[in-house]
């Protein structure tokens, strides 16, 4: 069995998926809260 070596592993498309979700999380929020002031505003 080969031996590991701690922190030698590619993660970039791991790195970048995260980024990705983080982005879209943070969007998703951002329209959730513009959403919930639109409905405060008008009183929809």
């Amino acid at each position: 069995m080969a031996k590991h070596e701690h922190g030698s592993m590619n993660i970039e498309s791991q790195e970048a998926t995260f980024a990705g979700f983080v982005r879209w999380s943070i969007g998703i929020c951002v329209a959730s809260a513009a959403v919930l002031i639109f409905m405060a505003i008008f009183r929809t």
